[in-house]
């Protein structure tokens, strides 16, 4: 049953399940409509966990931004007997009850991409407000000399996600300094591309055409939504992303977005499975942590915590960097109407 429900990841099936034992873990990620969490974060861990413990069980669930039937999820695999949980959650606030009871119990919870509340076990994710400031001058960077007199739109991420407050601090601390103003600024709900393109389009309508000189988006996703909504009206500013989904990729290379940032997932996602099998192993993971965070309340200090860099990719270095790593072939970034611009920057 542990092995169905890892292969279909439906929610409630779970519960069905027998006692659980010491060979599953639990992996809970928090929606789909980022292109990441099923093309990478998943397949990654699973299959790094399947390296490092062969008859380990990965039961996978994902909650599609609803954060009840994530809390379902984990109290399934609770009553499961699963002793290590892998936790990307929907609503970080919504998990201090659930991680607390968990911890109770014994279960290790490793707090995967994002921050969890409660009494997790280690937090795998990046230096998010570092990602901010690189998104903050990488917009700069695109405004060019004009950048001290141009007015900007941010359009943040979702409120629930702990990372995002994160990337708005650092992308302020760079772009309060460095530009006019912010001129029109939300938070989106799910990071929700067409909540999102809605948002510009207000923007839009607020500002005039020539009210804004370029739009801060907080990731890819949403960045196609601003796209969108700024071709309709007929306006070009430089527009940054985050996560280097394909869709971005083929943006920056048709000109439609200036830049995104790039996080190899492939580090995070085998730290976090290296973490989980020790966890589960009842080994110490010292040596696979090497910093200390303290939960955004305040409430938990010290966890123990593994925190990666990213960089900017713009046209000029998706061949040193996405094509180099593997991310992407060219062939998958250079399919239908990016061949051309392809062509133009050299990738074949």
């Amino acid at each position: 049953m542990a092995l169905s429900v890892a292969a279909c990841g439906k929610a409630g099936d779970g519960d069905k399940a027998g006692g659980g034992d010491n060979k599953t873990i639990g992996l809970l990620l928090p929606e789909n409509k980022t292109t990441r969490y099923e093309t990478f974060d998943r397949p990654l861990i699973e299959a790094k966990i399947k390296t490092l413990c062969s008859d380990c069980k990965v039961q996978y669930n994902n909650a599609s931004q609803d954060t009840e039937q994530q809390k379902k999820q984990f109290d399934a695999l609770i009553t499961q007997g699963v002793k290590v949980i892998i936790l990307d959650a929907v609503d970080y606030k919504a998990t201090k009850s659930w991680v607390n009871q968990a911890a109770k119990k014994g279960v290790k919870v490793v707090a995967y991409d994002r921050l969890a509340e409660g009494n997790i076990s280690a937090y795998v994710s990046y230096d998010n407000e570092k990602i901010g400031r690189l998104q903050g001058e990488a917009l700069v960077k695109a405004l060019g000399d004009k950048a001290k007199d141009s007015n900007v739109v941010m359009i943040n991420g979702s409120p629930t996600d702990p990372n995002m407050p994160f990337f708005k601090k650092g992308a302020h601390s760079v772009l309060d300094k460095k530009v006019k103003k912010i001129a029109y600024e939300q938070d989106i709900p799910d990071w929700s591309p067409d909540e999102a393109n809605k948002k510009m389009s207000a923007a839009l309508d607020s500002l005039g055409k020539d009210g804004f000189q370029g739009v801060y988006s907080g990731n890819d996703g949403m960045a196609g939504g601003i796209v969108t909504a700024l071709k309709q009206k007929g306006v070009e500013v430089p527009v940054g992303g985050q996560d280097a989904e394909l869709a971005g990729l083929q943006r920056i290379l048709k000109g439609d977005q200036a830049f995104t940032i790039y996080k190899q997932i492939k580090p995070q996602a085998d730290s976090t499975a290296e973490i989980a099998v020790k966890l589960l192993k009842g080994g110490k993971i010292d040596s696979l942590t090497d910093a200390k965070v303290d939960s955004l309340s305040g409430e938990v200090k010290g966890i123990p915590a593994k925190l990666y860099d990213a960089q900017i990719v713009t046209k000029d270095n998706i061949k040193d960097t996405i094509l180099k790593d593997k991310v992407y072939k060219a062939s998958e970034i250079c399919a239908g109407d990016a061949k051309k611009a392809c062509e133009a920057a050299g990738i074949k």
